[in-house]
């Protein structure tokens, strides 16, 4: 009798008439919500009440086992393993994906990390990017849910003369072209032939207003390349085969918007670096949202590098590598 009773008055408290097929407004809101997958406003203008009210519907009818939600197994396990991820490295966020081949792993990840990023800019957002195939992807799917004010997207290595694919400006561009916003580029080659050189370059006044806007960063996007015989660090003429080998016989295993980084993460410098135009290591630290993107079965260590000195926040990547990092 008292079931009963609780029927008739959620149906009377609905503005608009329970229809037929459903035995109240609760059912009826629950039939909406989870099946025609309608918003809890859109519920609330047909059964004519508040949204307050289609709230506590929804929790009424998972009460009454009207609904089950259920979480799959692998959602699950992924969930976990990103939670593993953030307590292992000092994350503020992870995100998992499942694996796939190789082939089009820079795709997925790129299509998650847009997904990513787009959550988490705001009004008023100064969006650094650094470069390679998996920021390419991330920039070339990102899509807001709704305008956003005042974006500004910086170039924050300089430019090169290799691979054009996946080049600083062409990440920066169209990061900015696909969210709307001012798009500024480093206007200077990402390695010079002498530091006297960079030294006089960056004394240029439009120089020093562009690494202003890159120091004035709060947000990064960026990958991690391997150095290995087929990193996309390569073929981005960013240094020499001979200057590479050089980087690896003093232990540097990743390269991170174009610094080199050994085992724990630490700078490996050199005559090299220090004729790099762009946003050092150090800087990187100082930006207060850094999402790193990447994974792949040859790039554990420079990833474990990556994590390991705290260079990312949040950070986007594929089962297999997840799993790979915490076992190691």
């Amino acid at each position: 009798m008292t079931e009963q009773k609780t029927i008739n008055k959620n149906s009377e408290e609905a503005g608009a008439q329970v229809p037929t097929e459903f035995d109240d407004a609760i059912m009826w809101a629950a039939w909406l919500y989870y099946a025609d997958q309608m918003t809890q406003s859109e519920i609330a203008k047909t059964l004519k009440v508040s949204r307050a009210t289609i709230v506590n519907y929804l929790q009424e009818a998972r009460e009454r086992g009207i609904v089950s939600v259920n979480i799959s197994p692998a959602a699950g396990s992924r969930t976990s393993i990103a939670r593993a991820l953030m307590e292992r490295f000092g994350l503020e966020g992870a995100f998992v994906i499942p694996s796939t081949d190789d082939a089009s792993l820079a795709e997925r990840l790129g299509d998650a990390g847009a997904r990513v990023l787009a959550d988490q800019i705001a009004d008023g957002d100064t969006i650094g990017v650094a470069w390679g195939r998996t920021v390419l992807a991330a920039a070339d799917r990102i899509a807001l849910a709704r305008p956003l004010r005042n974006l500004t997207v910086v170039q924050v290595s300089g430019s090169s003369t290799g691979e054009p694919e996946f080049s600083p400006e062409l990440c920066t561009s169209l990061l900015s072209n696909r969210i709307h916003a001012r798009c500024v580029n480093l206007l200077a080659p990402a390695v010079l032939s002498t530091r006297a050189l960079k030294a006089a370059l960056l004394a240029e006044p439009i120089l020093q207003k562009q690494m202003e806007l890159v120091h004035s960063a709060n947000r990064i996007l960026f990958g991690v390349g391997d150095i290995g015989p087929r990193a996309t660090v390569r073929v981005a003429c960013i240094a020499s085969n001979e200057e590479l080998d050089d980087y690896v016989g003093r232990g540097a295993v990743a390269v991170i918007i174009g610094r080199f980084i050994d085992a724990e993460g630490k700078p490996v410098g050199g005559d090299h670096d220090e004729r790099m135009v762009g946003i050092t290591l150090e800087e990187l630290l100082a930006v207060p949202s850094r999402l790193c993107v990447a994974g792949g079965t040859t790039k554990i260590a420079a990833i474990t590098a990556t994590l390991k000195a705290g260079y990312a926040t949040h950070f986007v990547t594929d089962m297999k590598t997840a799993e790979a990092l915490l076992s190691r």
